[in-house]
């Protein structure tokens, strides 16, 4: 039996579906009700909204466009974030479809209302919804979790707990945002690899880091392999990790799960003679 399909329509007869009636039901499922609880959903104006540092740096004028006429399409699916401070209403989530819909003129936007966050609270909310999105560069996001710890003074720990990335993951983003702002800003400007900038600060330091840096900002180096054999032919060797004697090592294990300071002692004496060597 052959199927039946609806009669074309045309693009000016088309009807456009306002697909944000009861997006706070739908949007609250897809959000992170924990950071969001408590949010209310109202339809703001854009020149109430103040916008002020964000996680994002990097924008892609065209990509902008692109979601600017996506939105005056389909309409706004994704609200976006805003902290109630007096009468002011500021930006938390959202720069990117802001700015999109600031250029396609648009007055007014559904938006999540929070109030009473802390500072932690509203940094924890940005990175989470950053850290959803794909285009989101890596030196923001080191940037981020650099501001993070600055502000709540937490470890790494503990920094993994609230933003759910892995504790290596937080290690290297520490490192990274420590780096020299310049190198931060060729890195963006010639999407190097976050590699190269964490093996880099690795080098000892001497003229040939110099140069690899200025190469680094010229954008010659901007992939690993690059680096590694531009690092082969000046011969430049890396300096080497102390590694921890392994029986040393081995105490410490045992010092963390033996509270008793008798059974410390024996087990000690008991290494000594099993690996015969010397535990300072």
């Amino acid at each position: 039996m052959a199927k039946e399909f609806s009669a074309r329509v045309s693009k000016r007869e088309r009807k456009v579906t306002d697909i944000t009636s009861g997006i706070d039901e739908k949007i609250l499922r897809a959000n992170d009700l924990k950071l969001l609880r408590g949010a209310q959903l109202a339809t703001i104006r854009l020149k109430d909204i103040e916008v002020r540092d964000q996680v994002r740096t990097k924008f892609n004028d065209e990509s902008l466009r692109e979601l600017g006429e996506n939105i005056k399409v389909n309409g706004l699916i994704q609200p976006l974030v805003l902290h109630r401070e007096g009468h002011k209403f500021v930006l938390v989530c959202g720069e990117r479809r802001f700015r999109a819909m600031t250029l396609i003129e648009m007055q007014e936007a559904p938006c999540f209302i929070l109030e009473n966050k802390s500072k932690e609270e509203l940094m924890a909310i940005q990175f989470s919804e950053n850290q959803a999105r794909e285009d989101l560069h890596y030196i923001d996001q080191a940037d981020s979790i650099f501001g993070y710890q600055k502000l709540t003074g937490t470890s790494e720990r503990k920094i993994t707990a609230a933003l759910g990335i892995s504790k290596s993951e937080v290690h290297r983003c520490l490192m990274i945002a420590k780096l020299p702002r310049d190198l931060k800003e060729a890195a963006k400007q010639f999407n190097t690899e976050k590699y190269v900038l964490l093996e880099w600060d690795e080098l000892p330091k001497n003229e040939f880091k110099d140069e690899i840096k200025t190469r680094i900002l010229n954008g010659e180096i901007n992939k690993r392999l690059q680096l590694k054999r531009i690092i082969s032919q000046l011969k430049i060797e890396k300096p080497k990790k102390k590694k921890e004697d392994s029986v040393e090592k081995l105490m410490k294990v045992l010092k963390t799960q033996m509270k008793d300071p008798k059974l410390q002692a024996r087990a000690k004496e008991m290494m000594k003679e099993l690996v015969g060597e010397r535990i300072h």
